[in-house]
């Protein structure tokens, strides 16, 4: 480098209360999708005998959108070791891709304090991962619109339990009303964005139909491990360079 020439200066870490009222109001388009998923957990906890308060304690302290419908699937009236192990490794399976989604932000989040990271991934979501995701593209380096869209999502999915939870209590199957198609759309709808021609899309189609085949001859959720493992091996060997 020449000695006349300067250097850019590192970006510096920003959190601002601007960034937060952004990121509140680019969670807005998702509040409708957000809010019927929720209700699709409460009302799945009632029809397991999950008190109210537990739900919502759920939602508010585990706060793992699609691991709680999982679980709520594999709910049992009494637990053995090996039950709680089984739902342990599906919903680990699950939550997994939120280790990929935050690497994917690490070079923004790696210039703000670990206390301050700590606190807002608690209330990171695959929602505001994609906002985060597009305001980075966009330029944007504010970690408020991070927190703001996390705490929005947080508020939203705990309120929103409550009147999913009385629809399940009056309902005894909502699966009638197509409650269970919510998961399926909502993610359909959260990969359009991602979208990144055929050959970024060839994972997926592995996944899906190693997961079909899987649940067709397997018993159980091991469709979910099967697929999801087979997803990640087929995106390893197509970005393999040798």
């Amino acid at each position: 480098m020449p000695s006349g020439a300067k250097s850019e200066p590192p970006v510096a870490a920003q959190l601002s209360l601007a960034g937060v009222r952004l990121g509140i109001r680019r969670v807005a388009v998702l509040t409708p999708g957000i809010v019927v998923f929720s209700v699709a957990f409460g009302a799945a906890a009632a029809a397991k005998g999950l008190s109210l308060l537990e739900a919502v304690l759920m939602s508010a302290m585990v706060y793992a959108g699609v691991s709680q419908l999982v679980a709520m699937e594999l709910w049992r009236p009494e637990w053995s070791w090996g039950a709680i192990a089984g739902l342990a490794v599906v919903t680990a399976t699950v939550n997994a891709r939120m280790v990929l989604q935050g690497a994917s932000l690490q070079p923004w989040l790696a210039r703000y304090p670990r206390l301050v990271n700590a606190v807002h991934l608690f209330f990171f979501t695959d929602a505001n991962w994609l906002i985060g995701t597009r305001y980075q593209s966009e330029g944007g380096r504010d970690l408020g619109v991070l927190v703001g869209a996390g705490l929005a999502l947080w508020l939203i999915w705990v309120v929103a339990t409550l009147p999913g939870y009385l629809l399940g209590a009056l309902v005894a199957d909502p699966r009638q009303y197509g409650i269970d198609l919510v998961m399926p759309i909502f993610f359909a709808a959260m990969l359009v964005p991602l979208w990144r021609g055929p050959r970024a899309a060839l994972p997926w189609i592995v996944a899906g139909i190693v997961a079909l085949v899987t649940a067709r001859l397997v018993g159980g959720y091991a469709f979910i491990i099967v697929g999801a493992l087979s997803g990640a091996l087929a995106g390893a060997l197509l970005d393999d360079p040798a």
